[in-house]
């Protein structure tokens, strides 16, 4: 479902990761909180197997963004990627983030996962 007349402003808003892909590294125990300024949004991660992250990247439609993800993973190794995301809404509600990504570093290969919107 896109969101209509709901808000997708992203600054200040936290996510939970719903699914990922195998290849992936974010888990349920990693959290996101989004940031917003105009077309730049941005994102700091950590939790799980992440020991730190962030993202950046712009907005390229109402429902899209662009980003670019760097992460320290619990096993000290640097992880880069890239990722177009569809912000949509869930029954409830909340924003859900679907994103699809791809490694830069690595294996180069590809996943999707889900975030969903956190309560304040």
């Amino acid at each position: 479902m896109t969101p209509s007349n709901k808000m997708t402003d992203l600054n200040g808003t936290r996510f939970a990761s719903l699914n990922n892909s195998r290849n992936g590294e974010v888990g349920s125990e990693t959290f996101f909180k989004y940031h917003e300024d105009g077309k730049v949004v941005w994102a700091t991660y950590s939790g799980g197997t992440i020991l730190r992250g962030n993202m950046i990247g712009i907005r390229t439609a109402p429902e899209e963004l662009e980003l670019r993800y760097q992460h320290v993973n619990e096993d000290g190794r640097i992880k880069t990627g890239v990722c177009n995301t569809t912000i949509q809404l869930a029954e409830d509600g909340r924003l859900l983030l679907r994103e699809k990504w791809r490694w830069t570093r690595d294996d180069c290969s590809e996943g999707e996962s889900t975030l969903i919107e956190m309560p304040d």
